[in-house]
């Protein structure tokens, strides 16, 4: 069983996510991170911190950005295959400074909610 702490408020992120939810995969759930006490608490991450990355906790252990959508993928059997190719050390590499400059995008997107919540 994996949890997944994402951005709903996200427009990209939540339809993303959207479409894994509904495969209906019982081994995950799905977490808001705008449910600030739940997802600090499950993270130890702040509200900050867990708006720049996706975040997956397995076995009590945090995961950002693309070691957690490996975890992610690797617990979705249409998207097994996906987990297996970014694993691969040199694709793993391109694919974390890929998704960093996406995760920076979105993050500048989505400054606003930082503000919101103080």
């Amino acid at each position: 069983m994996i949890k997944v702490l994402f951005n709903d408020k996200c427009s990209i992120c939540s339809k993303e996510i959207n479409h894994y939810k509904s495969l209906n995969i019982k081994d995950i759930n799905w977490l808001d991170i705008n449910d600030l006490k739940a997802a600090t608490k499950l993270s130890g991450k702040s509200h900050k911190e867990l708006l720049r990355r996706l975040h997956v906790v397995r076995e009590g252990k945090v995961y950002s950005g693309v070691r957690a959508f490996i975890i992610m993928w690797d617990s979705i059997p249409r998207y097994k295959w996906i987990s297996k190719i970014i694993s691969y050390p040199g694709i793993y590499h391109i694919s974390i400074i890929i998704y960093e400059l996406i995760a920076i995008v979105l993050y500048l997107k989505n400054y606003y909610q930082i503000n919101e919540k103080k």
